[in-house]
């Protein structure tokens, strides 16, 4: 299952979606993870709830992105949901792109039951179809 929080620069998805991981934390009986591109936001996260910093890491397109998360979930059988800020920022991911990569996480989501909620820093008018039928919130 893929959720979407959407909305312009400076909107408040962050506020939301970490909310929204630390309330997940109370019913989760596995892991959760929290990728971001800075550790930023790290005090601020349940200490429960693992932060990864992907600015750390040599990504540099979807297809790179999309393998660094298959290889963290291969590492915790027990991954339960993961959380994506920013996440054009953090996948290297251009607009034109935006529809695979989605695709691309439907399949991942679905084949490892894992749930993913990722924030959008996109207006919901200018996103792609199967990008607005995910979506749980709009600013």
């Amino acid at each position: 299952m893929i959720e979407i929080i959407a909305g312009e620069k400076g909107k408040g998805k962050t506020k939301h979606l970490l909310d929204k991981v630390n309330a997940s934390i109370q019913k989760a009986t596995g892991s959760i993870v929290y990728l971001d591109k800075s550790p930023k936001h790290m005090y601020e996260l349940n200490k429960q709830i693992r932060l990864i910093d992907v600015a750390e890491y040599p990504i540099n397109n979807c297809d790179e992105f999309m393998g660094f998360l298959c290889g963290i979930i291969s590492q915790d059988h027990d991954m339960e949901e993961m959380y994506l800020d920013s996440f054009l920022t953090i996948s290297n991911i251009k607009d034109e792109e935006m529809t695979h990569a989605i695709e691309k996480l439907d399949i991942i989501s679905e084949k490892f039951s894992v749930k993913i909620v990722l924030s959008i820093a996109k207006n919901e008018a200018n996103l792609p179809e199967c990008v607005k039928a995910k979506l749980i919130l709009s600013l």
